[in-house]
């Protein structure tokens, strides 16, 4: 096949523009106009063009697509525009973007200044910033001229940066899930329910004026007016007040209470600690006094913007066609597929209201089928650390919930109640990555609303490291390897030394990806030693426990992945979500598309021949039935 290496020059403006809008929007925009395009077949000569919008079609056309791979720089929107606007659609699709963050990690910028900067293959040109609300007819004959060759630069660093990662063994697994994240947003075949989201926006907005109005009924006016800074309708007064962190600091102290406050990591200076995962947040749910529960019930429900703009942005969308659905390949640390183009499909509610869930259809006569590994966080914990016994135990059927409960509550297997399970279940989920007694215990009492009391805590993580024995010794190796990179020597780590410590440059992991640490160091902080890398946002704090658990979160990823490209092979992935992958096939190969999606799901990787899958599967019209 032909590598097509491309990039399309557009109009854009301040306010029509990809920082102002997301792709789907600008590119689905009537105001789209493409200026020109640059195309480089192979190692040839660059080519740029620039027409109307039927002689650049036509133009394109002259590739053989069908037996062609495209390249680009943020390849979302090049091919986004190839499919929306021309009907192109590549045999396979490659991105330098995508590659970028794999390969140096989410703390390195993967622009194409930088990139082209970090390889020393050229440096990119700044013509466009004169293009800016320039549409093609607008350009004299020698401005487009100097376009096209900024534009051809462009496809030349592009390419140059492509062929410097090979070089670099680049893996050519990770290549074919970038192509399958790139299909799920240039090959939409989802629809969204635009009736069901109308009414949900209605239902949304009328809840946050009920907050507001439970508001003035629990504290009234006087106490509003007394801390608001700011004036209008009891309403705008309410909402702003409950808005602001300072005006709703001085409500809650108006009331007798004195507001939770916090260390900000970021700037290591004293903040409000208003956030609902806070804990002297979440105990002011539960306080004495009722006027207190109705303005922290009340905050949490006015500042919950996402599911409204969210809803706000599927009804767009849905208005405009097919649903394209963006994720960013890489876009966690640990390799994860994340949200991406302002839409986190990662994150919609699937307990409670599930209905964005409920919104996202198949066409007439398709059905989605649905997959999600089964404990694969802790099977993946349970096998790196070594404690096979109780991986065995998992694997034979037998729910290690409930072992955990049996022995922290004294009580037979199948005596366990439903409370003791989720005690036993957050346990595991909890300890396994070295949780202390105060934080299980909050996690216990915040998930069930019981408290189980400080000394109970602590005897339930006790009884976990004795049990769990090998896991513990995993976080202490942990330190060890942590010690590798900083001293830039190298050692290996976890089961059937899966893991390869290669010193600064980090920990090589099957997929054969680096989860890296830039600039790990010791530091005393606090009369505290503790480990500290740099991210992009800061300094971050690391020791055994949580190094583990990285590693962990990422293998189960790559044998997500390890499973996702045998499935492709059959079905086109739709969308993956954390550990589910989706699918869509016709209604009546729903039972024998899901057989095999299971199947598929339940294959050990050759890495790691001797974990016990499982998997669970469902299907149905909507992204909520499965």
């Amino acid at each position: 096949m032909d590598l097509i290496t491309l990039d399309l020059e557009t109009l854009y403006s301040q306010q029509y523009s990809l920082s102002k809008m997301t792709t789907e929007a600008y590119i689905r925009d009537e105001q789209f106009e493409v200026i020109g395009v640059a195309v480089k077949v192979n190692d040839g000569d660059t080519v740029w063009f620039s027409g109307t919008k039927e002689q650049t079609g036509e133009w394109l056309a002259q590739f053989d697509w069908k037996r062609s791979v495209l390249l680009a720089q943020n390849t979302m929107f090049d091919a986004g525009i190839l499919s929306f606007v021309f009907g192109i659609h590549p045999k396979r699709m490659l991105d330098t973007m995508c590659m970028g963050r794999a390969a140096l990690g989410v703390d390195v910028s993967v622009s194409l200044a930088n990139l082209a900067k970090h390889y020393a293959v050229g440096e990119k040109g700044t013509e466009v910033l004169k293009a800016i609300g320039k549409r093609r007819n607008d350009f004299t004959p020698t401005d487009l001229h100097q376009y096209g060759q900024y534009c051809i630069n462009d496809v030349e660093l592009t390419y140059a940066i492509f062929n410097k990662m090979m070089a670099d063994e680049f893996p050519l697994e990770e290549l074919q899930l970038i192509d399958m994240t790139l299909r799920m947003f240039t090959k939409p075949t989802l629809y969204l329910d635009t009736a069901l989201l109308e009414q949900h926006l209605i239902n949304v907005r009328e809840a946050k004026q009920q907050h507001i109005i439970n508001t003035l009924r629990a504290v009234g006016r006087e106490d509003i007016a007394a801390v608001a800074a700011v004036s209008g309708t009891d309403h705008e007064a309410v909402q702003k007040t409950l808005r602001s962190n300072d005006q709703f600091a001085a409500l809650l102290e108006h009331l007798g209470v004195v507001p939770p406050q916090k260390t900000s990591p970021a700037t290591g200076k004293l903040t409000w600690a208003f956030a609902k995962t806070d804990e002297g947040f979440r105990a002011l749910a539960d306080h004495e006094d009722e006027r207190v529960q109705a303005v922290v019930a009340a905050r949490i429900g006015v500042k919950t913007t996402l599911e409204e703009s969210r809803t706000e942005r599927f009804i767009d969308m849905g208005t405009r066609g097919v649903f394209p659905i963006p994720l960013k390949y890489a876009g966690a640390r640990t390799f994860r597929w994340a949200g991406h183009d302002k839409l986190n499909l990662q994150n919609l509610p699937s307990r409670g209201d599930t209905t964005l869930k409920r919104a996202i259809r198949a066409p007439e006569g398709k059905v989605i089928v649905g997959a999600d590994l089964s404990n694969i966080e802790l099977r993946v914990g349970l096998w790196l650390a070594g404690q096979m016994d109780k991986l065995q135990a998992l694997g034979e059927g037998m729910d290690l919930y409930k072992d955990f409960a049996s022995k922290v509550f004294n009580v037979a297997y199948d005596d366990v109640t439903k409370e003791q399970r989720f005690i036993g279940k957050t346990s595991q989920l909890s300890l396994i990555y070295g949780v202390g007694a105060a934080k299980l215990r909050l996690a216990i009492k915040t998930g069930s609303g019981q408290d189980i009391g400080e000394d109970e805590a602590k005897r339930i993580v006790a009884m976990y490291r004795i049990q769990y024995h090998h896991v513990k010794q995993a976080w202490e190796d942990g330190e060890t390897a942590l010690k590798c990179i900083m001293h830039n020597t190298q050692r290996t780590y976890g089961r059937n030394h899966l893991i390869k410590i290669e010193g600064n440059k980090g920990c090589r992991l099957p997929s054969g990806l680096y989860m890296r640490y830039p600039e790990l160091k010791i530091i005393q902080e606090e009369g505290k030693r503790k480990w500290m890398y740099r991210t992009r946002k800061g300094k971050e704090y690391l020791y055994g426990a949580k190094f583990f658990q990285g590693l962990v979160q990422s293998i189960a990823r790559c044998v997500m992945a390890d499973s996702m490209i045998r499935i492709d092979k059959k079905y086109h992935t739709l969308l993956t979500v954390h550990d589910a992958d989706y699918i869509l096939v016709d209604e009546a190969q729903a039972q024998e598309a899901m057989d095999f999606v299971l199947a598929q799901m339940r294959i050990p990787p050759v890495w790691m021949p001797d974990i016990p899958l499982d998997a669970e599967a469902a299907y149905g019209q909507t992204l909520a039935d499965c």
